[in-house]
Parts: C-alpha cells; sequence; structure tokens
C-alpha cells in the first residue's frame, strides 16, 4: 500500500501532451510501481537517475509498460530497463534543460519508497 503523496503539476512540463485529467493518475502508477518495487535510487548525473528495482517479472513487465507509455506523452524521457546478474534495473534520462522534472522524479521514488 502506498503512502498518499501530493500531485504537485507545476512540475509537469508543458511540453507533457498527457491530457491534465490523467496525469494524477499517472503520477499514482508511478508511486506505486515506486513503493512496490524500488530497492534504490541513485542520482548518476544531473539528467539521470537510476532506479533498482526488486527482481521479478511482474515488476520489470510494469517499469517496461509504464515506461513506454510515459515516453508516449513526454518523449524527452529516454528509459532504459535492463536484466542483468539478477538485477533489475530502470534508468531515467532528460535532457540538462528538464532536470527538474528528474529532480521531481526522483523526490517522489524516494519519499513512496520510505513510506
Amino acid at each position: 500500500m502506498t503512502k498518499d503523496i501530493t500531485f504537485d503539476p507545476v512540475w509537469v512540463p508543458s511540453v507533457c501532451t498527457l491530457p491534465t485529467a490523467e496525469r494524477p493518475v499517472r503520477v499514482a502508477e508511478f508511486d506505486t510501481l515506486f513503493a512496490e518495487a524500488v530497492r534504490a535510487v541513485r542520482r548518476v548525473g544531473r539528467d539521470r537517475l537510476r532506479l533498482e528495482l526488486l527482481h521479478s517479472p511482474e515488476h520489470a513487465a510494469r517499469a517496461a509498460e509504464l515506461a513506454a507509455r510515459e515516453n508516449g506523452c513526454c518523449s524527452f524521457f529516454t528509459f532504459v530497463l535492463t536484466v542483468a546478474d539478477g538485477g533489475l534495473t530502470l534508468e531515467v534520462a532528460v535532457p540538462p534543460k528538464r532536470s527538474e522534472v528528474l529532480d521531481a522524479l526522483q523526490a517522489r521514488a524516494e519519499a513512496a519508497r520510505a513510506a
């Protein structure tokens, strides 16, 4: 179960094509993934975030599906899902001018993981 984390639309970039009414739902989907699957959150650069996930086919499928949908509305994101050596990692990268979006994503991942 996830802790209720307030959706702050301020950090959502204007280039996002996801309808405004659907944004809180998408954020909640990320929050659920973060709360249930994230083992560690590491900022590996100003424009890159690494999420170590619990290794399971279900978490891999959910992360891949969510990343694909998110890239459909916010194409500036680059997602790389890696399954190797018994680990599961989701890397999220953005252009430097979008680093505030990555800051917000990192904060949500850390808050959901700690809840």
